[in-house]
């Protein structure tokens, strides 16, 4: 075996390297499954005699490849974990216990409009009331509270009710908690009252005061929708976007064009590159003694890093713009930019700086998508199918436009595990909008934006603003019509880890070797099909704090305890978790259940058998020999409250007592499975896991008395 290994390893000396990111992106991701200190000492300790094992490999022997090959993906899984396990011990905030309502007084370190929900968002490095270190909060201002010297830099005192970052609502659902601990955020909430201003900031301009003139100046050119998006495409701010606009972008697959990434800055940089190496090649004097793509890249390099820079230099965009400069370096030394070895460089200098992005959608799906674009155009059929250079102009077109078909389907293909793992949906018709839509953005509207921009400061851009909004126009009737398509959304419950590891590792080994050797990547692509076509749709969920619960199976609707907003996270999370396209209907207007104003009772047949389900929605007192007797008739008893020990359902009490404990659960009836989110998060510092809760001393007092069906109703 050793010998085979030995002779394939030899045989691809160039197809070696990206396996070497790889093995870094695996020990982040280690480290985040792994459940604490000690099991994160015994991967790396695993690491270490992996390597020494290599070492006393004979250097000099027929095994030299295989020895490289154990030292070094050791050494970066080791490396993946360490990085990770170190930024968090040095960055992580740990979030406040429990909502409050305090006086904060501080600086203002961000400030973004967000003028489609009427709010200014504040983030906030502030001495808290009742806390003794400062700490970093992110703030919802109304805009009616709004004040003119409300910027960075401004020193402000107000009231809040802070929030501690919230940890997943179901198993599978986002997790703020952990984005937030690597943020360095340790509360979330809404401004109380006015705000008082205690110092005005320094005079200047910030980086945020230039991308809000330049977004407040797009949309005073550009009304209506085309001009928000507009403005998201020059400055990066997406405040102003309409809800229905950009549900159309993100169910058509192109919500990608809403954030500035590797597209916009890769169509920056380009169009600097190659309008800066066209101009200067048209004066002799300049092109015979100047390397010109060595010029025009560091022209490039500039645009692009002043572009991020206006853009607010989030992670996605910085992540996009370390890549571009590679391709330019690439460029500039004659290399080929296209190259799985570069990409593999750019995604180590991201998960040295940012490793925790390894664990969020954003960095897969753009190296996912880059990864399959390059993977694909280099590959021998793509090359075959476009060599035919002898034929006529139209046929070569054709060919090239089927190719650029092909690629979008690829992506979408590439990308489809990921949005299932993290937002339990994906596109069907993304593929075809993207033929249209990357184009027309790339070629069309943002160089008829670049070029508005440039004649408004002669006062001649109206005629390019015309024309940017009916590119834009274009752009929405496509994204609109897309979404509207019957089945334009598939939605899936909640993949599991392991079902998601099965498609990486077999996208990944179908990407990054060559030959007929690649086709082994179906092999764990197909386990994580058939995987997750026997995932079943949890039959009950229910949120952490025991509010909100989600009956699935009776119908295309999804059945809620209590009604949920149109808009709301609740509700989207409750029917994403599901796996459901439908609506959310409240269970006192669904025929078969039985509610009154303290419970709601439902019967469900799963698998042959009858379950009966107890929902608490009522906060008032109860007798308890009626609580008892209700309980002993449930299955399942569900409530956002503690409920006594009398209370004893045949099968799971699921109370505050107990959720604290698990957070939000995803029940499965049929198997008996119970996930829960507390499984998925260890003893990683974001997530608290309360003491067991300790009964305390009972009063003496009046017993209450009350009666009726599902369960117990309001003392009299």
């Amino acid at each position: 075996m050793h010998r085979t290994i030995e002779a394939f390893l030899g045989s691809r000396p160039f197809e070696r390297g990206p396996w070497l990111a790889v093995a870094f992106g695996v020990g982040i991701a280690c480290w985040a499954v792994l459940a604490g200190p000690w099991q994160w000492a015994g991967f790396l300790a695993l690491c270490g005699a992996v390597a020494v094992g290599g070492l006393l490999i004979d250097s000099d022997g027929d095994l030299g490849h295989l020895r490289a090959a154990l030292i070094g993906m050791s050494a970066m899984l080791a490396a993946g974990c360490a990085v990770i396990w170190t930024k968090s011990v040095v960055v992580g905030e740990p979030g406040i216990a429990r909502p409050e309502v305090v006086m904060i007084e501080g600086r203002v370190l961000d400030r973004q409009v967000e003028g489609a929900r009427d709010r200014v968002r504040l983030l906030i490095r502030a001495q808290v009331e009742g806390h003794g270190e400062p700490l970093q909060v992110r703030l919802n201002l109304p805009d009616e509270n709004d004040q003119p010297g409300l910027v960075e830099g401004a020193q402000v005192r107000l009231r809040a009710r802070l929030m501690p970052p919230a940890p997943p609502m179901l198993p599978g659902a986002y997790d703020f908690a952990r984005a937030a601990w690597f943020q360095g955020l340790a509360a979330t909430g809404n401004v109380v009252g006015p705000v008082t201003l205690v110092a005005p900031a320094q005079e200047g301009w910030s980086l945020r005061q230039w991308q809000q003139r330049l977004a407040d100046h797009v949309r005073a050119q550009l009304s209506g929708s085309p001009g928000t998006i507009a403005a998201a495409f020059a400055s990066g701010d997406r405040g102003a976007i309409a809800q229905d606009d950009e549900e159309a972008m993100r169910d058509a697959g192109l919500t990608h064009l809403l954030s500035i990434s590797g597209l916009h800055v890769s169509a920056v940089i380009a169009g600097a590159y190659f309008l800066t190496i066209r101009l200067l090649a048209l004066f002799p004097f300049i092109a015979l003694r100047v390397r010109l793509p060595l010029l025009a890249a560091g022209v490039g390099a500039g645009v692009g890093l002043f572009y991020t820079l206006l853009t607010g230099a989030e992670v996605p965009t910085v992540r996009s713009v370390a890549g571009s400069l590679l391709v330019l370096a690439a460029l500039a030394l004659g290399r080929d930019p296209l190259s799985l070895r570069l990409l593999a460089t750019a995604a180590v200098i991201v998960m040295l700086l940012w490793p925790e992005a390894v664990l969020g959608p954003s960095f897969q799906m753009s190296f996912a998508s880059v990864i399959a674009i390059v993977a694909f155009s280099t590959s021998a059929p793509a090359k075959a199918f476009l060599s035919h250079s002898h034929e006529g102009s139209l046929a070569r077109l054709g060919r090239h436009l089927a190719m650029l078909l092909m690629t979008g389907l690829v992506i979408e293909i590439a990308l489809m595990p990921i949005s299932l793992f993290h937002f339990h949906r994906a596109g069907i018709y993304g593929a075809a909008a993207n033929v249209i839509a990357i184009p027309l953005t790339t070629v069309l509207t943002m160089p008829l934006i670049a070029l508005a921009l440039a004649l408004d400061l002669f006062g001649l851009g109206a005629p390019a603003w015309w024309a940017v909004g009916k590119s834009l126009e274009l752009l929405l009737w496509l994204a609109h019509l897309v979404a509207g398509q019957p089945g334009a959304v598939t939605m899936m419950p909640g993949m599991t880890g392991g079902t998601f590891a099965l498609f990486v590792s077999g996208l990944l080994w179908l990407a990054l070797w060559s030959g007929r050797v690649r086709l082994w990547g179906f092999a764990p692509i197909a386990l994580g099909v058939a995987a997750l076509m026997l995932t079943r749709t949890p039959d009950v969920l229910i949120s952490g704090d025991g509010h909100h619960v989600g009956i699935t199976g009776e119908g295309p609707d999804l059945l809620v305890l209590r009604a949920v907003r149109e808009e709301s996270y609740t509700r989207t999370a409750l029917l994403e978790n599901a796996g459901m396209t439908g609506d959310a209907v409240v269970l006192e207007d669904w025929k078969g259940a039985r509610c009154n104003p303290d419970f709601c009772a439902i019967s469900l047949v799963r698998g042959g058998r009858r379950f009966d389900l107890l929902m608490a929605r009522g906060k008032d007192l109860v007798a308890i020999p009626v609580l008892a007797a209700a309980c002993q008739r449930a299955d399942i008893v569900v409530a956002d409250r503690r409920l006594p020990a009398a209370c004893k359902p045949r099968l799971l009490k699921a109370d505050r007592a107990l959720l604290r404990q698990t957070g939000g659960l995803a029940i499965d009836l049929v198997s008996g499975r119970v996930r829960s989110v507390a499984e998925t998060q260890g003893e990683h510092g974001w997530f608290r896991r309360p003491p067991p809760w300790q009964p305390r001393a009972r009063q003496a007092g009046p017993a209450s008395t009350a009666s009726g069906e599902p369960g117990p109703k309001p003392v009299q």
